[in-house]
């Protein structure tokens, strides 16, 4: 026998025996943890394939051709941009977020002297310019083309993806999961096309290439196989129904929550842990799961653990009026609990009584917003509380004079001794009436009971008023789950401003537009005139009045704002408004049973608030 043969048939020897000790044999993945995955160079070629066929169709898009073409052009080089986003969501946020931006204009503000206003030049604003029945000028689209042209070849040519380990993969598929679920199906870049549920196949298709190329890396083949009967039925889930029609509810429950823990459980079968710095806790497998927000990434840095026994003292000094410079208001006198943590006027009371700027919003679930008060002149939740301590119609106290406050109390002494090393400062003051802040998001509603399936309460209208607000209403494209606020997944680390031309009264045949500028302030940027922040809608039964001027009385007056397309629907002058000015094209039906889904958000603690 020669040599050559001998070597082949020891090789297949050793093969075969190593397969036959199941219970030795590891996965193909890194040596450690810290080692880049021996996967990069597959994903990597897919990554390429990508982004060079998203390049070619784009290169052919030309003002010379017929709109047919353009059209066709644009709807491929959109579909292979869809498969390479998982990607790029994950190595190259920047240029995801670039390429892919609203067609709204974006305003950056350091200081008066550095304010940069850029005009988006995305795939959302190509969708719009070729699809809008107005038609578009050739300047405009040249613009946009010119844009993309080069930007798709300069990130493929200064690409990232070199150094990633297993679990930046295992990662990307997970972002990639809750980005699809909301803001994927939610028609939030295809406003025009409504094209979402398409754009969510190309999504998986490259979830389940990933997968195959890492099929050697699973000890269990049966996790590998449930991983593509899961897609191979979620892909058929999505090309099952259109648009209007696609039951959200139901693709979340069955498919989003279902590939979190496949996540979860590849995790663990690829003997890999996923980052626990992020906004997200990696290891929660159910979207609307109380601790699906990692919390203290949503805390200042090096801030102490939230216990029982902090969330307690900063609820004794929440509730506190010997805090304020006058003695007679607290934090609680703008934030009834029973309130959902607002106070039920149209503007909220200072002093005397006095009307403030704004209406009170809720603080249940603030945690999860970047920016505080109505025009994001906090960057948190302590840096908030020393804006309503100096405002001289709220508190009207200096942070010294209220640290000498609480020092005199020997009840308060006796707490901070054990939880803050005996240092009564305001920094510490502050932070636990923000860990109190902190715990008011329990992510326990009905909706959130259902969706944990811990019961099966929601009724028809309920979860139709679900599908809408995700879908047609397209609130979801600003209130995102599961907070039903303006951060932004997946990352969550943005929270955004809207300009919805609100009016300063509750007529809608003769509005006038509120004269409160917002974020005009203190920059005088005109584009940020009428911006305010996107507030949560859970718990918004008990919320009212509603908007930031308090203008609204009732869900259903919200309702039939949004459905009038706001200011610019009314007819105002509200030239950078950001909600589509068109008619929604609700019935009455479709209306109530928005609101219907909005009351499930009620937290368990207020439902008896909600009924009474």
């Amino acid at each position: 026998m020669s040599a050559f043969n001998y070597k082949w048939i020891l090789i297949v020897f050793v093969c075969f025996f190593l397969s036959c000790k199941n219970e030795e044999t590891k996965p193909l993945l890194a040596i450690n943890a810290n080692d880049q995955s021996m996967f990069n160079n597959a994903i990597r070629e897919h990554y390429f394939l990508a982004l060079d066929s998203t390049s070619y169709y784009m290169q052919q898009i030309d003002t010379a051709q017929s709109l047919s073409k353009n059209k066709e052009l644009f709807l491929k080089s959109r579909e292979w941009y869809k498969r390479v986003e998982p990607m790029l969501i994950a190595y190259d946020y920047e240029n995801y977020i670039s390429m892919n931006a609203p067609n709204l204009l974006k305003v950056e503000i350091d200081d008066h002297t550095d304010i940069k206003k850029q005009k988006p030049k995305s795939f959302q604003v190509l969708e719009e310019l070729l699809y809008s029945e107005e038609g578009y000028s050739n300047e405009d689209l040249n613009t946009v083309l010119e844009y993309l042209k080069i930007r798709i070849p300069f990130v493929r040519k200064n690409h990232i993806l070199i150094t990633q380990r297993d679990r930046h993969h295992l990662k990307m598929i997970r972002d990639a999961i809750v980005n699809v679920a909301t803001k994927g199906i939610t028609g939030f870049d295809s406003t025009m096309l409504a094209n979402s549920l398409n754009e969510a196949v190309y999504n998986y298709e490259t979830l389940q290439t990933v997968l195959d190329i890492y099929k050697a890396a699973f000890r269990d083949n049966n996790l590998y196989v449930q991983w593509k009967k899961e897609i191979s039925s979620t892909i058929d889930d999505l090309q099952s129904s259109n648009f209007d029609e696609f039951d959200r509810y139901s693709f979340i429950r069955l498919h989003t929550n279902t590939q979190l823990e496949l996540v979860d459980k590849t995790a663990n079968d690829w003997g890999i842990e996923l980052s626990q710095s992020r906004a997200l806790d990696p290891k929660v497998t159910n979207l609307f799961d109380k601790n699906f927000f990692n919390m203290k990434m949503f805390s200042t840095q090096r801030a102490p653990d939230i216990t029982e026994e902090r969330i307690e003292l900063g609820r004794q000094l929440f509730n506190d009026t010997d805090l304020s410079g006058s003695g007679t208001i607290s934090c609680a006198t703008c934030h009834i609990a029973e309130k959902a943590f607002t106070d039920g006027h149209k503007i909220a009371k200072g002093i005397n009584g006095q009307d403030l700027q704004r209406n009170s919003p809720t603080l249940t679930y603030a945690v999860y917003q970047r920016s505080l008060f109505y025009d994001g002149r906090a960057d948190g939740l302590e840096d908030q509380i020393v804006g309503v301590t100096n405002n001289e119609n709220e508190f009207h106290i200096d942070l010294e004079k209220l640290e000498e406050k609480i020092q005199d109390k020997s009840v308060y002494k006796v707490q901070f001794d054990s939880l803050y090393d005996g240092k009564i400062t305001d920094m510490n003051v502050r932070n636990a009436i923000a860990t109190y802040i902190r715990s008011l998001a329990p992510f326990d509603s009905k909706f959130d009971r259902n969706m944990n399936n811990l019961e099966e309460t929601m009724t028809t209208e309920e979860i139709t008023g679900f599908n809408l607000f995700m879908g047609k209403a397209a609130c979801a494209t600003c209130h995102f789950p599961p907070a039903f606020n303006g951060t932004v997944p997946p990352k969550y680390m943005e929270s955004e401003f809207e300009n919805l031309g609100v009016p300063k009264n509750a007529s809608f045949e003769n509005p006038v537009l509120d004269d409160d500028w917002g974020q005009y302030y203190p920059y005088e940027v005109e584009e940020k005139k009428h911006f305010f922040k996107t507030l949560t809608v859970r718990n918004v039964e008990l919320t009212g009045p509603y908007m930031h001027n308090g203008v609204y009385e009732t869900l259903e007056e919200v309702v039939e704002f949004y459905n009038v397309g706001g200011g610019q629907g009314m007819g105002l002058d509200v030239p950078y408004q950001t909600l589509p000015p068109d008619s929604l094209h609700l019935t009455t039906t479709e209306s109530k049973a928005i609101i219907a889904f909005m009351k499930t958000l009620t937290d368990k603690r207020f439902e008896n608030e909600a009924i009474n």
